[in-house]
C-alpha cells in the first residue's frame, strides 16, 4: 500500500501518527502551562540538581497522564542518556509489597547487570534497593519509579511506599517516584507515617477543552510539508480539511463527541475510524467520514439489542417503561400484563397475545439482559411474580423504536408522548 496515490499515503501517515502516543502529546509539550511542562521541570531538576522528588498524576483514565509521562522520560533520557534508571510498577500486579520490592530488585539487578536472587526475602531486597540507591546517588543516577495504579498501592500496611520514600530520606540517595492514579484522593489514603515523607506535588489532568480538542484535531490531520506527498495534494487537503472543521455541522459533530466522552482515549479512537472511511479516489476528509466515526465509536449494545427484538418483546418493554414513568416503586409480570391490556383498551391495538406467549416473551427479555430480576434471590418463586426492572432508559429505548422497521406506531405514538 502507499504506491502512486497521495491519498494512500496521507492514510498511511495518518494512521501511523494516530498510533503514536509521543505526537499526540507532543502538540502540548511547549507551553509552559502545561503537565508536560510542570511534570519535566520536577523530573529535571532532580536529575541536575541531586535531589529527591515525588509527585501524582491524577486524571480520569484516557487522559493522556501515562502518555505524557513517557513523552517526558524519552525527553529527558535523550537530555541526559546516562544520568536515569527507570523502574516501573502496576498496582494490578505488584500491589503485594513483597511481589513488588522483588519486581524493583529484579529490574534494578537487570540494568546494572547483576545476578538476581529469586530467594531473597523483603528484607534483603529492600537493603538491595537502599544500597542501589546509594551507590548511583554517588554516581548522580537518578533512579525514577513509576507506581502506576498507585492507590492500589496504598492498601494494607503500606510497606513498600515507606520502604521507599524513607530510602529517599538519605541525602545520598537521587530517586524520584510518579504516582499514576484515576482516584483523585489517591494522597488521602496514605497513612500518616508514608505521608510525611511525601512531598505532595500533585497534576492533575483533566479531559481536554473544545478549543484543545480543534486543535489536537489539526494538530494530527493537518498534512506536513516536508513529507513524501506531493505538494499540491498537501496544501488542497490542508485547506479542505480546515474549511471542513470551520462548518457547523461537523462541530456539532465534535461538540457530539466530547460531550458523550471527552478523553484523548475516545478522540484518538474517532479520528482513526474517520480516516479509514476517507475516500481513496476522492481522496480527501468530508462529513460523511465524520459522521461515519461518530455513529461507529457510539455504538450502543443495547440499542443492537432492540433491533432483534420482536414486537411483543417492544410492547413489553414499552409497558414496563410507562410502569416507571409512574414512579410506580416494585411491578411483576402481572402487572406489566395489566398495562398491556390497558394499552390494548385504550388504543384498540391489533397486536394482542395471549398470556403464555407474554410469559414467553418476558423470560426472553430477562435472558438477553434487557430487563432483570431485583432481587436474584428467592428462586422457589415463579418468574411472573418476581419484582423485575427495566435495564435500559427511556431515551435507550425511544431510539431503538425509532431505528426498528417494524415498530408499530402506536408503540412510537405512546414513547413520544411519555
Amino acid at each position: 500500500m502507499g504506491g502512486d496515490n497521495p491519498a494512500e499515503k496521507a492514510l498511511i501517515l495518518h494512521r501511523a501518527r494516530l498510533s503514536d502516543p509521543n505526537f499526540i502529546f507532543a502538540h502540548f509539550s511547549h507551553s509552559p502551562d502545561t503537565n508536560y511542562s510542570k511534570l519535566k521541570f520536577i523530573i529535571a531538576s532532580s536529575v541536575t540538581e541531586a535531589c529527591n522528588n515525588s509527585v501524582l498524576l491524577l486524571g480520569p483514565r484516557g487522559c493522556g497522564k501515562l502518555a505524557v509521562l513517557e513523552l517526558v522520560l524519552d525527553d529527558l533520557l535523550k537530555e541526559y542518556p546516562d544520568m536515569i534508571t527507570t523502574i516501573k510498577l502496576n498496582g494490578l500486579l505488584h500491589s503485594d509489597d513483597k511481589c513488588a520490592l522483588k519486581e524493583i530488585a529484579r529490574q534494578l539487578c537487570a540494568e546494572h547487570q547483576l545476578s538476581f536472587s529469586k530467594l531473597a526475602s523483603f528484607d534483603d531486597n529492600n537493603q538491595f534497593m537502599i544500597d542501589i540507591l546509594r551507590e548511583c546517588g554517588l554516581a548522580h543516577k537518578t533512579v525514577i519509579f513509576v507506581l502506576d495504579e498507585f492507590d492500589l498501592f496504598a492498601q494494607g500496611k503500606q510497606r513498600l511506599l515507606y520502604s521507599l520514600l524513607d530510602a529517599m530520606q538519605s541525602v545520598s540517595s537521587q530517586a524520584v517516584v510518579v504516582g499514576i492514579s484515576c482516584r483523585l484522593d489517591a494522597d488521602q489514603l496514605l497513612e500518616k507515617r508514608v505521608r510525611s515523607r511525601f512531598s505532595h506535588r500533585k497534576l492533575l489532568f483533566l479531559p481536554p477543552s473544545k478549543e484543545d480538542l480543534q486543535g489536537l484535531i489539526k494538530h494530527m490531520l493537518l498534512l506536513p510539508t516536508d513529507s513524501n506527498i506531493p505538494e499540491d495534494y498537501t496544501t488542497e487537503f490542508n485547506a479542505r480539511l480546515l474549511k471542513l472543521l470551520e462548518d457547523g455541522r461537523c462541530r456539532d459533530i465534535i461538540d457530539t463527541l466530547s460531550t458523550s466522552d471527552s478523553t484523548f482515549n475516545h478522540l484518538i479512537r474517532f479520528l482513526f475510524i474517520a480516516v479509514c472511511h476517507m475516500d481513496m479516489k476522492l481522496g480527501f476528509l468530508t462529513l460523511e467520514n465524520f459522521k461515519a466515526a461518530l455513529a461507529g465509536v457510539q455504538r450502543q449494545p443495547k440499542l443492537e439489542c432492540l433491533k432483534d427484538c420482536s414486537v411483543l418483546e417492544l410492547y413489553v418493554l414499552v409497558c414496563m417503561m410507562r410502569l416507571e414513568l409512574r414512579e410506580q416503586e416494585s411491578y411483576n409480570f402481572n402487572t406489566i400484563m395489566k398495562e398491556y391490556s390497558s394499552i390494548h383498551d385504550t388504543f384498540q391495538t391489533s397486536d394482542y397475545f395471549a398470556r403464555n406467549v407474554c410469559l414467553r416473551a418476558f423470560e426472553h427479555l430477562l435472558q438477553r439482559e434487557l430487563i432483570s430480576l431485583v432481587d436474584s434471590r428467592g428462586h422457589t418463586q415463579s418468574v411472573e411474580y418476581h419484582p423485575v426492572k427495566l435495564l435500559i432508559s427511556a431515551h435507550e429505548l425511544h431510539l431503538g423504536l425509532k431505528s426498528y422497521r417494524c415498530c408499530p406506531a402506536i408503540l412510537q405514538k405512546i414513547v413520544d408522548r411519555g
